[in-house]
């Protein structure tokens, strides 16, 4: 009379014992950590890119779609530009305040781009992130940078123009710059583009389709959800 043997299999999440005679599976066993996918821990969200590729319309877009994100206001010592609103596109700051914030290390990301200074204080990303909800910050691709050296998961999203020729239309359109002051942005956007491999992603923000350009924003943000190895973000 032949001998029944019987063997466990390990597949992915789950655990086989075979009746190597008669070849069929006794018992069964799943028991994979499902409920870190149920919920996945919240994202910190960086969308960047050269001057002139259309942060600042992209985020007020998805606000206006009613985006369940947590929106991290900049602080910057610049000059208020006509409609900016304080608190909603920057908390404008005098320069000695932001050199308090610097010396009380409450910064996650401080950079000078053209003679400004643009910073985010940690507290206001903790407490987001403490809440569950998913954190979204523009930011320069210097500060973009910084960031991911902060922290090393955060998910960085580079937007971009279709062309030079349309950056170049875009911040000509925006007339705040002197033409000293367009030139020096046409130069760092060029060195900017180089810096692009940092990223994880790159979406293209093509004239007159904006909202496609959300879309696919969130479309990484979904996909980023359903990965098996999450990131986490430690701040």
């Amino acid at each position: 009379m032949a001998r029944k043997t019987r063997r466990s299999l390990e597949t992915s999440g789950r655990q086989v014992t075979v009746d190597e005679k008669q070849g069929s599976e006794s018992k069964e066993e799943y028991a994979p950590d499902v409920s870190r996918f149920l919920e996945p821990p919240p994202l910190l969200i960086v969308l960047s890119g050269p001057s002139g590729v259309g942060k600042d319309v992209t985020l007020a877009r998805m606000k206006e779609l009613g985006h369940p994100f947590h929106f991290v206001v900049t602080a910057t010592d610049r000059p208020q530009r006509p409609g900016e609103v304080h608190g909603i596109d920057y908390y404008f700051v005098s320069s000695e305040e932001f050199a308090a914030m610097l010396e009380r290390d409450e910064l996650l990301e401080h950079a000078t781009v053209y003679g400004q200074h643009k910073v985010i204080p940690k507290s206001h990303v903790r407490e987001a992130l403490a809440s569950g909800k998913d954190v979204i910050m523009r930011l320069d691709v210097q500060g973009a940078v910084t960031v991911r050296r902060i922290v090393p998961d955060a998910l960085l999203i580079f937007l971009m123009a279709p062309s030079e020729e349309e950056l170049i239309r875009r911040l000509k359109e925006r007339k705040t710059e002197s033409p000293e002051g367009l030139k020096r942005r046409i130069t760092m956007a060029c060195q900017e583009m180089k810096r692009l491999s940092e990223f994880d992603y790159v979406v293209v923000n093509r004239d007159g389709k904006l909202d496609e350009a959300v879309e696919q924003i969130m479309a990484i943000i979904t996909a980023e959800k359903c990965r098996v190895k999450q990131r986490k973000i430690e701040l």
